[in-house]
């Protein structure tokens, strides 16, 4: 249960993470296929700013792709990384669910292993559905104020986020059992309940926009966002 020898999935071919994938190792698993769709969707959004640079008929908005650009490329690097994070951490929770419990006299450090091995397996992918709800803040800044050769790239980053927060937040709530309830627990479901919703929420604005053929008033500053 290890990442890649290169330490980074990154470093795959996309047949080769495939394939490990559809391997009978359990990891990459659906979290880091989460992170790596999301990673794909901040990549289309890059991509969509980038097309709308140096065209006149999107001048108004020339500040908005150049901050777009920046703030997306470093959320599908990001993503990468979690990807390989949420691996590790679901590798090193299945070590200490497999140790045997007769073989601690004191049953409580086994457990405490249990949990905090769980807890990091929550919090990675938290942090994949909090990136993933970023991506879609900036994707639905970018909704009409871009090229609009280029806004059914945008949908298609809108949808690959929004399955991806869904995927990310799967390996959230799996993970809350194993911990106990408690105020991380409790706060940490809230959380991604919460986070759902906003992302399906932009997902149908950016749709909406995108089918009506909307132009937009341009904006100063970026939405804020956590990135």
């Amino acid at each position: 249960m290890e990442a890649p020898s290169s330490g980074s999935f990154r470093d795959l071919t996309l047949t080769q993470f495939g394939d490990r994938l559809a391997s009978s190792d359990p990891v990459p698993g659906g979290g880091s296929a989460s992170a790596v769709a999301a990673s794909l969707a901040a990549s289309l959004v890059a991509m969509v700013a980038t097309l709308s640079q140096n065209r006149p008929k999107y001048a108004d908005h020339a500040a908005l792709h150049a901050m777009a650009i920046p703030a997306a490329s470093g959320l599908a690097a990001e993503l990468l990384d979690i990807a390989d994070e949420d691996a590790a951490a679901y590798a090193a929770c299945a070590i200490a669910l497999k140790l045997p419990k007769e073989a601690f006299s004191d049953k409580a450090f086994r457990d405490r292993q249990v949990k905090e091995t769980a807890r990091v397996a929550a919090e990675v992918p938290l942090r994949c559905v909090e990136r993933c709800h970023d991506v879609l803040v900036l994707t639905e800044a970018l909704a009409g104020r871009s090229n609009s050769n280029a806004s059914s790239d945008l949908r298609v980053a809108a949808l690959l986020a929004e399955a991806a927060g869904h995927g990310a937040a799967e390996n959230v709530l799996v993970n809350i059992p194993l911990i106990g309830e408690d105020d991380w627990t409790r706060q940490a479901e809230a959380r991604t309940r919460e986070l759902l919703t906003e992302i399906s929420a932009l997902k149908d604005r950016v749709h909406e926009v995108v089918s009506s053929g909307e132009r937009r008033q341009p904006i100063d500053s970026l939405p804020e966002i956590a990135a």
